[in-house]
């Protein structure tokens, strides 16, 4: 199974599927079709329709967006992956592998989407070629785009369409085999911007600058509002203990003045808060333009805020009956259970929760090399969840 795994996934990443602007994308679909009709098992293409696109990623509208199913006998789960990878930035960054060229060194395979997340389809490949041999006939699986903008025109148009016919999903991202994500924190995305009076920089008492006006809401919100994170704690187990509360990020992105003479009238910075699974996008954004309204008064800057992005928290209870039957079958294959935890990042799972399919993600790791240079995963890893998602097929028969 090793050699099979390392064939199916160096396959994968040499079709250079780069989100944005969503390259290759009908290439691998028909790859990765042809592979699930060599076993036999029904397969449907389905074009995201442009409008959808068009929405999640205005600049992407003229590079078509597919998912494909394949589907065997009568489902009792679905398989679920995004074949988009992020561009792979300089290339004299990568030493052990070209991004699209990739090498198995040391029981690993280079290359972009490695492990995020062309292991994890690769798995699912696996998965389903035993299942075959084994005659097995309970499973659906879907390969989608888009993960990597938002993934409303891929997960979240497949969620909305009703084409999925198993009452649980299982998602191949990267958990890593010796645990499972029963769910994700959420975000909501503010953009701060503070308007003053742009002057020339030699007679700043003339203006109102703008900068000035958005380091006064900056710190106050420093000072008053991210302490209040802190006191907060999710019950749910997380991979890494930090990500039990919630967190703010500001000035990921400042807009502002463009010369060094000139007293700015206009500043903005983004706030980047994450959500725990017990708030909601409702809650936290009234919460935060409550506080920032707060922090402006008084001031004599015009301050607005606008949220640009957000994504609902999700999680399936940790005694779910789907997280119980692959929690048995990863310790029955690795021979101890897995944790059972919440991802810290955002998944495609919220799209499929939300249509009251519930949904759980193991795939094989490291997680901590997605995006990266040199990006790999463990082929030992794509071999094992392979065997724990037939030996979760064989206990739903």
């Amino acid at each position: 199974m090793e050699s099979r795994a390392v064939e199916v996934l160096s396959q994968m990443i040499k079709i250079p599927t780069v989100n944005p602007p969503g390259d290759k994308y009908l290439e691998f679909v028909e790859y990765a079709e042809r592979l699930f009709k060599g076993m036999g098992l029904d397969t449907e293409i389905v074009e995201v329709p442009r409008q959808v696109v068009a929405k999640a990623c205005p600049e992407c509208v003229d590079h078509p967006r597919y998912i494909l199913l394949a589907r065997s006998g009568e489902p009792k789960i679905h398989f679920n992956g995004h074949y988009d990878v992020v561009p792979p930035g300089p290339e004299s960054a990568w030493s052990v592998a070209r991004p699209f060229e990739p090498r198995h060194v040391n029981g690993r395979v280079y290359g972009r989407g490695a492990v995020d997340m062309k292991g994890g389809l690769t798995a699912i490949v696996l998965a389903a070629e035993a299942a075959v041999r084994e005659g097995l006939r309970n499973f659906e699986i879907s390969f989608v785009p888009d993960e990597e903008i938002g993934g409303e025109s891929g997960a979240g148009y497949l969620a909305e369409s009703g084409k999925i016919k198993a009452p649980w999903a299982v998602i191949a991202e990267g958990s890593g085999v010796d645990n499972i994500w029963i769910g994700h924190r959420g975000l909501v995305w503010f953009l701060v911007e503070v308007y003053g009076k742009q002057v020339h920089g030699s007679t700043p008492w003339l203006g109102l600058n703008a900068f000035e006006g958005a380091v006064k809401i900056a710190s106050r919100i420093l000072e008053g509002y991210m302490p209040r994170l802190s006191a907060k704690r999710s019950k749910y187990e997380f991979e890494d203990p930090r990500g039990a509360s919630p967190t703010l990020t500001m000035g990921g992105e400042v807009r502002g003045s463009v010369k060094a003479n000139v007293v700015p009238g206009y500043f903005a910075f983004t706030l980047d808060r994450r959500l725990i699974p017990e708030e909601s996008v409702e809650e936290v954004r009234k919460e935060v333009e409550d506080f920032i309204k707060g922090a402006a008064a008084g001031l004599d800057y015009r301050v607005e805020v606008r949220v640009i992005n957000q994504s609902e928290a999700a999680v399936v209870p940790p005694d779910h009956p789907l997280a119980k039957a692959l929690e048995g079958a990863v310790a029955r294959t690795r021979g101890r259970p897995p944790r059972k935890t919440i991802c810290i990042g955002g998944l495609d799972a919220r799209f499929f929760i939300k249509r009251g399919i519930p949904t759980v993600t193991y795939g094989p790791g490291p997680e901590f090399t997605a995006h990266t240079p040199d990006e790999y995963v463990e082929i030992q890893q794509v071999v094992d969840v392979a065997r724990a998602y037939v030996e979760l097929l064989r206990g739903l028969r």
